[in-house]
């Protein structure tokens, strides 16, 4: 795998919005801190989410992409691509695949943070199934796809873009995590952005109790010492 100085440019894949802010925002904060380029692959607009029947479903979509622009903010990304699935209806296809592809092969990052494509019995949130299939399609994407200048041919031939070889992807919500990332001093930045998805946290009074017991287990988890926050990835070498 790359040496740390070797990255420059991070991919985040999501299956909806917030999903990066509660995996991941501690990371991609001391990421960007650190001078690294992360962006953002959303696969869907989120459009089945929240919980008032009031808010038509477009609404919503637009609600949050504005939402998940903001917490973006809060942890120095800017950069976010859409992919518009449907919430709740995401599957593994070749589609799914290709449009991913596409996404390395114009961002051609060093690194790949994906949700895991196994089922967790233990905690079901992580394996909603529109993560289990973007989880899926996105390793898909990286071996053999994005790779392969035969896979999807009409990327190289009509789109001009390059095939790309991802050395490493991280998968969050795994079951096998063996990387814990140290975000005790980025916590802060993490809850502001999980507060920036109003329509999905805004009931959730005691979230910043609930984020930090959960990172607290993980830190312990990766042997971090005492009173550090810690999001858990299973890195995978995919040079």
């Amino acid at each position: 795998m790359p040496d740390k100085a070797e990255i420059s440019r991070i991919l985040v894949i999501a299956a909806h919005p917030d999903d990066v802010d509660f995996s991941s925002a501690g990371s991609v904060a001391h990421w960007t801190d650190s001078g690294i380029d992360v962006v953002y692959c959303i696969v869907t607009d989120g459009d089945a989410g929240g919980s008032d029947p009031s808010v038509s479903r477009p609404d919503m979509a637009v609600l949050r992409h504005a939402e998940q622009t903001a917490a973006a903010k809060e942890v120095g990304v800017t950069d976010l691509r859409w992919l518009g699935y449907q919430d709740g209806q995401v599957e593994a296809t070749l589609a799914l695949r290709k449009d991913l592809s596409r996404v390395i092969r114009q961002v051609r990052p060093e690194r790949v943070i994906c949700p895991s494509a196994e089922r967790n019995y233990a905690r079901t949130g992580a394996s909603h199934p529109d993560h289990r299939a973007v989880g899926s399609a996105a390793l898909d994407a990286v071996y053999p796809d994005a790779r392969n200048m035969f896979a999807f041919p009409d990327l190289l031939a009509e789109e001009k873009l390059e095939p790309w070889t991802v050395p490493e992807v991280w998968i969050s919500g795994g079951l096998a995590p063996n990387h814990w990332v140290d975000v005790t001093d980025t916590f802060p930045r993490k809850i502001a952005a999980l507060r920036a998805h109003a329509s999905q946290t805004a009931h959730l009074e005691n979230m910043a109790d609930f984020i930090r017991g959960w990172l607290t287990r993980s830190a312990q988890q990766g042997g971090l010492p005492e009173g550090r926050l810690a999001e858990a990835y299973q890195v995978l070498n995919t040079a």
